[in-house]
């Protein structure tokens, strides 16, 4: 089922970033257009989303245990990934994009459908609390101040607590919370249902837009190292720290969001700090289609 899901998922948004690429290479969009495009995401979509998996979840203290696995299924992958970067010899503004992609998974817009189609809405909690305490999280508290340093946009050193608390998708989830025993209006309860919706095709038209095919075929040894890192290292931490840390449920949601493909956003960092954006698209790109073979094999042979 989750195979299925996960092939289905994977040809909708290689056909989505196919799309970006084409309105590029006809002149209807620029690179540049990607900008307004992540800024509704950001903005709109996301919180939509956090917001709709959290309001009306029934939350458990095995969440936190989650957040956990997520901080060191990260800090093990991003330890991993500055050990490559040396070998590879990765100029800054690469080896910036290859650090937080190899380190940071799309948690939210991949790993929220997997999550709801394999083992169901009740483990969506537990997704959510791996996606924001942990991968987002760890994007403003570390992903950030990395790409400050290593980007040659020249923006200064960003604040991780100002940007933690006015970050559109925490703020999100911190409402979805305290509202919880609220029931919302059908009207707003839908409007939330389709800016949601609108976050994974956003976003990857924007990669499209971004894409090069050569950039891929030039950088292919740092790809193949960053998506071993990525699809293979990262969940395989999350088994070894969830086998004595979890159980049930939220042990398979741990392993299955760690073994998500690049994150999305990195791509969004990437433009804001002035880091090599042609390599995260592709490497956005490559993992996409990779996890369609490693995270069903993974899920078979773990559970």
């Amino acid at each position: 089922m989750v195979s299925g899901m996960l092939v289905s998922t994977i040809l909708t948004f290689g056909a989505l970033v196919g799309i970006g690429a084409m309105l590029r290479a006809a002149g209807l969009l620029r690179h540049e257009d990607a900008r307004p495009l992540n800024a509704v995401i950001i903005y709109a979509g996301l919180p939509a989303f956090v917001f709709n998996a959290v309001h009306g979840a029934r939350l458990e203290s095995a969440l936190w245990r989650v957040v956990m696995v997520s901080w060191i299924t990260f800090c093990f992958s991003l330890a991993v990934a500055l050990l490559a970067r040396r070998l590879l010899s990765l100029e800054p503004k690469r080896a910036g994009g290859f650090l937080l992609a190899a380190s940071l998974g799309n948690t939210g817009y991949v790993g929220y459908p997997l999550t709801a189609a394999l083992l169901g809405a009740a483990a969506l909690p537990a997704a959510v609390f791996f996606d924001v305490f942990g991968t987002v999280f760890a994007l403003v508290l570390v992903g950030l101040p990395l790409a400050a340093r290593l980007g040659d946009r020249g923006e200064r050193y960003p604040h991780p607590v100002r940007e933690l608390l006015t970050f559109p998708a925490v703020i999100a989830l911190g409402v979805g919370l305290l509202l919880r025993p609220v029931v919302l209006p059908e009207a707003v309860s839908n409007g939330l249902g389709l800016l949601a919706s609108m976050v994974a095709p956003l976003i990857m038209l924007s990669v499209g837009l971004s894409l090069r095919p050569k950039a891929v075929a030039q950088t292919a040894a740092p790809l193949a190292v960053l998506a071993g890192v990525k699809l293979v290292v990262a969940p395989l931490v999350a088994l070894a720290v969830g086998s004595w840390a979890l159980s049930g449920p939220s042990m398979q949601v741990s392993v299955l969001e760690a073994g998500m493909p690049a994150m999305m956003l990195t791509y969004v960092v990437g433009e804001r700090f002035g880091l090599d954006t042609e390599f995260i698209a592709s490497a956005i790109f490559v993992t996409t289609l990779a996890s369609a073979l490693t995270v069903p094999l993974l899920q078979a042979v773990a559970f």
